[in-house]
């Protein structure tokens, strides 16, 4: 009998396979992301608490090793979360509120200074500096809409914080359950594989989460120092911003390096605004070659491009929210992955 040749060669047959894959991949995560951004009031919580509780795991195992029971160590480090957090927050807002008008005052002089010099194409800096206030109120506006309706936007953070806090004690008070509940949801043949990609997804998150906020804070205080060294105006203001906006990698880091730049420049002249560009961009070497390769030694590891990829689909799906949320989710799907090549990759290597 006489076998039939196949109508497509064997790679052009591998090739649509692949194709037909990725294909139905990329609908499974198109349809992800559509329910999270339709049921982002409950989903935005639940994801910072996770990330809460990735940041706060290794208080809360300390807690259990010195004997404390799970319930009341979980609630001891969700008080200890509420302090640390209710202070920085409060001095961050008194930093900036006692420096806000000084800081916007001095980027409308520079802004105006750049005009003097470019004309036409400095007046819209200038535009945009006057203008901030609304621009942030209605881009505020944009953001909290559909969120919850009916209420403002300072009671839907409230709301959406009380119910991360909420969670993230109960998944401290029953991480030991996580695996357990895993394995019953997913099929008994992968259950391994499921917990697997599970726990390599959260430490990858984990080790993100911390190395971000000691590399932050380095960062800050750092060039805190520097720009009380060179009395630059608002400084503490200024160290506040560059902590903050270090939780969106690289951009962050470039917009407060360039208002602090701006600022010094409008203020103190040319020559300390290099100053302060100097100190910014010692910085940025130092966490680039020091503090990254030591504090995210052991997390996932990143291209740079695969990290503004990510930065810039968290912000067209759900604006700075989104840009936050964008990185450690990033870095857990990183971590799936190398679960599985390490998993499948071996398996076809000895194969």
């Amino acid at each position: 009998m006489q076998t039939q040749t196949p109508l497509l060669p064997e790679p052009v047959r591998r090739f649509a396979a692949w194709c037909v894959v990725l294909l139905l991949a990329a609908g499974v995560a198109a349809v992800f992301i559509w329910l999270c951004v339709e049921f982002k009031t409950a989903v935005t919580p639940v994801l910072l608490a996770i990330l809460g509780t990735a940041l706060l795991g290794p208080l809360y195992r300390r807690l259990v090793l010195m004997k404390v029971r799970k319930g009341l160590a979980a609630a001891l480090t969700v008080a200890a979360v509420l302090v640390v957090v209710g202070g920085a927050t409060y001095i961050v807002v008194v930093a900036l509120i006692d420096t806000g008008d000084q800081i916007i005052a001095s980027l409308r002089q520079a802004a105006s200074d750049i005009a003097d010099h470019l004309g036409a194409a400095g007046t819209s800096l200038d535009d945009l500096a006057r203008n901030a206030e609304k621009l942030l109120r209605e881009f505020g506006g944009t953001a909290a809409s559909g969120v919850i309706s009916g209420l403002s936007v300072v009671g839907q953070m409230l709301a959406t914080a009380v119910l991360a806090l909420l969670l993230i004690f109960f998944f401290l008070k029953d991480s030991d359950r996580a695996a357990g509940a895993l394995r019953a949801l997913a099929p008994r043949a992968t259950g391994d594989l499921v917990e697997a990609m599970a726990r390599r997804a959260f430490e990858a998150v984990e080790g993100f989460m911390r190395g971000t906020t000691v590399v932050a804070l380095v960062d800050a205080v750092l060039i805190g120092i520097g720009l009380v060294i060179l009395d630059v105006p608002g400084a503490v203001g200024l160290a506040a911003l560059v902590f903050v906006t270090a939780y969106i990698p690289y951009l962050g880091a470039f917009l407060s390096g360039a208002i602090a730049v701006l600022v010094a420049l409008a203020d103190r002249g040319f020559v300390i605004a290099l100053w302060t560009l100097g100190v910014v961009l010692a910085v940025q070497v130092i966490e680039g070659n020091v503090l990254q390769p030591l504090v995210q030694s052991r997390t996932v590891q990143m291209h740079p491009a695969v990290v503004m990829l990510a930065i810039t689909a968290g912000a067209s799906v759900a604006g700075i929210l989104g840009m936050l949320l964008a990185v450690p989710l990033t870095a857990a799907a990183t971590g799936i992955l190398g679960e599985l090549r390490t998993r499948y990759g071996s398996a076809a290597a000895d194969g």
